[in-house]
């Protein structure tokens, strides 16, 4: 959301002593496993946006001699170095603060840092061509969680029903790509390397903020939220309470609205919402906070992330 046949990995088996000619039905499939995959989680238009990034990554091409194998679009890392944490900071400023508007701490580097960086392990998308980083997660495990006290979410929410789940959860954050490469195919690499941490380490839930974007005052987040149906919402002893909840009553929450991408593919998954929006004036977004279990994901979908 740590070994599992995922549409992305898949491109690292690929030997250089040795290249088979493909047939062609395998690439036919792969392409269409991938795109139908992105256009059940995301929406058919979100899943068509980038389609040379999309068939970059769904499709393996032998080069006329067949001596090479063009290299796959995306690789999925972890960072081991500072310097690769700061290449996830500097994505993260690009997007929220120079594209979004957050109101970020400035620095010389260009960088968006804050306190649980240093407590995070960091997910990054890089494309194999530029070698520059285009997507990205931070990831704050439990006994990480425990060292700095607190998870980020407990400044925006009342976390206390919550409370006996810290121990076997991760929490989300800080997610974000690239404006050139917003596919659905970048989007399930991060997921992959998600479901592969969880796996890999024992743990059962995400919890994160998701955030709505209010450039148009709130209206939209307020009808997102009234639209969501009681299957979408997780049980009441689950929920968490808004430290600055968004005034819904004062907005016009009565709009038809679709979901943004992404908190549209986290519900297709089968994450839940646990609270009414929250307002996070820094970020000018609404926040639901969202939960998924790995026990509680779309049978549809299990297979591709976690190899069930």
């Amino acid at each position: 959301m740590s070994d599992i046949p995922n549409p992305i990995a898949a491109f690292e088996i690929f030997s250089p002593k040795k290249v088979k000619k493909l047939k062609p039905s395998k690439g036919d499939s792969l392409k269409k496993l991938s795109k139908k995959l992105a256009k059940k989680l995301f929406g058919k238009k979100f899943a068509t946006k980038s389609r040379t990034q999309i068939s970059a990554i769904e499709s393996t091409v032998v080069l006329p001699k067949l001596e090479k194998v063009k290299k796959p679009a995306f690789k999925i890392e972890w960072a081991s170095s500072q310097n690769e944490i700061k290449e996830a900071q500097r994505l993260r400023y690009k997007v929220f603060a120079q594209e979004m508007g957050a109101n970020l701490p400035q620095n010389a580097e260009g960088l968006d840092i804050d306190e649980f960086d240093a407590y995070c392990d960091h997910l990054l998308i890089r494309d194999q061509d530029s070698l520059k980083v285009v997507g990205t997660y931070r990831v704050l495990p439990p006994h990480k969680a425990l060292e700095i006290g607190r998870l980020y979410s407990d400044a925006e929410f009342d976390l206390s029903r919550l409370n006996h789940l810290r121990p076997k959860l991760v929490e989300l954050g800080r997610s974000c790509v690239h404006q050139d490469y917003r596919s659905g195919a970048v989007i399930m690499a991060l997921w992959s390397g998600l479901a592969q941490y969880m796996q890999k380490n024992g743990y059962e839930i995400m919890l994160g903020c998701a955030s709505i974007p209010m450039a148009d005052g709130g209206h939209y987040a307020a009808s997102l939220y009234n639209s969501l149906g009681n299957d979408q919402m997780a049980p009441t002893e689950f929920h968490a309470f808004p430290r600055l909840p968004l005034p819904l009553e004062k907005l016009n929450g009565g709009l038809e609205v679709e979901p943004p991408p992404l908190i549209k593919g986290y519900l297709k998954l089968g994450a839940k919402i646990c609270s009414a929006p929250a307002w996070d004036p820094d970020f000018n977004t609404a926040d639901l906070l969202t939960m998924l279990r790995l026990s509680e994901i779309n049978p549809r979908y299990a297979k591709h992330f976690l190899g069930l």
